[in-house]
């Protein structure tokens, strides 16, 4: 039976990258985006436009699925580091989530596979962050963290309950190529080749490469024991280093990092700044929150059940600088 693959967020730095993946592959893809979005691979992919947080514009793109072996991986969702809790990012990432759950089970698909974020899974204080199996709201900070969690416990309540074949991934902090700055990590690599970037802060937090973390997609859909999570990490890497390995590969000038004592007293500058520029902040109160705080995450699982290598972070840096500048 021929597979159908449909990819939700198919825009997104994420979804593109997990279809560039399956485009050398004999199986149909099916990418939701919406209006407006641009068609990366139209010759490859059927797109269609609909609003995960509106399930009438979902049906579209499950429709027809029958006599296909049908997979379905929700990367839609909305990524921030405001620390609010919006009612845009819970519509998202909470009732989307659950949309997509209804329409996999009223279709019969084969398996969903989530993309959650480590965010989901509480902070502990001098221990390396690995896998739990149930998730509260409450247990985490912040409006992005606890979306996730709460998105994250639906897909695995409807897997324990015998609803879904469902497996769910965690990534750290996604950097990497095919991306123009959307994402906030290649937004500080962009802002920097431009001379834009003001300063670095301390802190740091564990950084995977995009096309890692799409090749863990794809090993934990065919792989991943049905209602497991799999945190899709790489290693942690400080602000500083990562901007001075950015310097070394651009010939651009040093930065300073601000201690995060005085980064938080500027923050307030820093988000009338990007008011006035018309770009996202950067350095928000929850963002250096996180860098302050535990951001090791351990891949062990992934790597023993899934076969996840991540790749050396010098790489990452070379091919997002190169496909910032043009080169790639």
């Amino acid at each position: 039976m021929r597979k159908l693959y449909i990819i939700t967020g198919a825009a997104g730095h994420l979804g593109s990258t997990i279809i560039r993946k399956f485009c050398s592959e004999d199986c149909i893809i099916r990418g939701l985006i919406l209006p407006g979005e641009k068609e990366e691979f139209p010759g490859r992919v059927s797109y269609f436009h609909g609003d995960v947080t509106v399930p009438d514009s979902l049906e579209p793109i499950f429709s027809g699925t029958d006599g296909y072996e049908t997979y379905v991986m929700h990367t839609a969702g909305i990524i921030s580091i405001g620390g609010n809790d919006g009612s845009k990012l819970y519509d998202v990432n909470v009732t989307g989530t659950e949309n997509i759950i209804t329409k996999c089970i009223e279709h019969g698909v084969s398996r969903m596979l989530y993309v959650s974020s480590v965010h989901a899974i509480p902070e502990r204080k001098g221990q390396v962050i690995s896998e739990i199996s149930s998730f509260l709201s409450d247990d985490v900070e912040g409006g992005y963290a606890k979306t996730k969690a709460a998105a994250t416990e639906a897909v695995i309540e409807a897997a324990k309950l015998g609803l879904l074949d469902a497996v769910v991934v965690q990534p750290s902090g996604i950097i990497g190529p095919y991306d123009s700055g959307h994402h906030h990590l290649v937004q500080l690599v962009k802002m920097y080749i431009g001379g834009k970037l003001p300063a670095g802060v301390d802190g740091g937090y564990d950084f995977v490469d995009v096309r890692d973390v799409a090749e863990g997609c794809l090993k934990a859909l065919r792989k991943g024991r049905t209602g497991e999570c799999y945190i899709l990490s790489n290693r942690y890497i400080t602000i500083r280093e990562l901007l001075e390995k950015v310097r070394e590969k651009t010939g651009g000038k040093r930065k300073i990092c601000l201690p995060l004592w005085v980064a938080r007293l500027f923050e307030p500058l820093f988000r009338l700044v990007s008011m006035l520029t018309h770009t996202r902040p950067l350095y928000t109160s929850y963002a250096l929150s996180t860098i302050a705080g535990n951001v090791h995450f351990s891949h062990l699982k992934a790597t023993r059940e899934l076969g996840y290598k991540p790749r050396d972070f010098s790489m990452t840096l070379s091919d997002t600088v190169a496909w910032l500048k043009g080169e790639a």
